[in-house]
Parts: structure tokens; sequence; C-alpha cells
């Protein structure tokens, strides 16, 4: 399942965001996903435990924020939004456009807990 090698490579990253600020859990990872992305929601929901067990982010909410597959156009200029599987204008309805946004998958933000100092 590919979806389980994108999610341990997301705990990589979150483990070292976490380090370098020397947090002492995540509460939540936060990433943004186009549908042509080439990664499947619900397959990464369901493959994030295991991902996760037994790391820093082992308790942390993860959160998947849906973006739109957008297009330029490359007669009129326009962008727009498109359909995955129909990238026209929807000012001309010209097919002739390039992929704006849709097929990206980032890490939006990691919200940590860090342990308070008593003095």
């Amino acid at each position: 399942m590919h979806e389980l090698a994108v999610c341990q490579s997301l705990m990589d990253q979150v483990e070292n965001i976490a380090s370098e600020r020397k947090a002492q859990s995540v509460t939540s990872i936060v990433i943004a996903m186009g549908p042509l992305s080439g990664v499947e929601a619900q397959l990464l929901k369901n493959a994030y435990p295991i991902a996760s067990a037994g790391t820093i982010a082992e308790n942390a909410e993860l959160i998947i924020e849906y973006l739109p597959v957008r297009v330029k156009c490359t007669q009129c200029g326009s962008e727009s939004d498109a359909l995955p599987n129909k990238l026209i204008c929807k000012q001309c309805g010209d097919w002739r456009t390039t992929l704006v946004s849709g097929d990206e998958m980032m890490l939006m933000s990691v919200e940590l807990a860090t342990a308070k100092l008593l003095q």
C-alpha cells in the first residue's frame, strides 16, 4: 500500500519538526491534498495509525484539507476550477489548459505540545 509509505515519510517530517522545536508531543497534523495527488485520502487515514504508532505523533489527529483542481487557459488566460477528469477552461471552454493546482500534497501545519518550565 503506497499510502503507508507516504504516511511513514510524513512521520519522518513531523518527528524532525518536533525534535527541532523540542516538543513533548504532537497534537495535530494538517495536510492539504488535491484529487490528482495520486494519494487516496481514505487509505491515508487508514495507514496513519500504523505509521504513527510508537512515534511522537502517535496520539495526534490527522486533518486532511482538500484542494480544488485549478487550471489556467493557454488561449484566454483565465484561471478557473476544473473537474479532475475534465481540465477545460470555464471561461471559454477550451481544452488547452495547464494545471495550476490539484496534484499536490503538502504538510500545512503541525501542532506541538511542549513542557512548561517550572519556576
